[in-house]
């Protein structure tokens, strides 16, 4: 693949904010948009799609906030890659685009505040695996308290 133009966002609920995104995501013609912290149910089935690409859903259950969604562009062949671990809020989907060109993963995760060590464990497991497979792209929105931002320093 020569080229994924992208989008990230922490949508910290996704409610209000469906048009204004559909209007930013068509005027720049991104291929992959990346939404953390959806917080959505199944009420929202009626306004989760955008016109030309395809929806990848990881709603959080059973506790209220989170989720994570991916949209790709439907000119791309993609397809999601089912993980039994419910602990932790991910998506990957692969991505294949025409002939001569190679796939991708697209990896999108969200991380609570919160998070307990056995579930992150979880998630480096998964990972693992999954960088075995093909290149990857990951976005994730961690929450690690340990993080310096100003001096980027972990």
């Amino acid at each position: 693949m020569a080229q994924l133009k992208c989008m990230y966002t922490n949508a910290c609920s996704m409610n209000s904010k469906q048009e204004e995104q559909e209007a930013i995501v068509q005027q720049e013609n991104y291929d992959v948009v990346t939404n953390m912290e959806m917080m959505w149910d199944d009420s929202h089935d009626w306004s989760a799609a955008m016109d030309g690409y395809k929806l990848f859903r990881g709603d959080r259950q059973g506790r209220r906030g989170g989720g994570v969604a991916l949209y790709i562009k439907e000119c791309f062949d993609s397809i999601e890659l089912k993980d039994s671990d419910s602990k932790v809020e991910c998506l990957w989907v692969r991505i294949g685009e025409r002939v001569n060109k190679a796939d991708i993963l697209i990896g999108v995760c969200y991380r609570p505040p919160n998070e307990d060590e056995e579930t992150d464990e979880s998630f480096y497991k998964r990972l693992a695996n999954v960088s075995r497979l093909l290149p990857f792209v990951l976005v994730r929105d961690f929450n690690l308290l340990d993080v310096t931002r100003n001096l980027n320093a972990v």
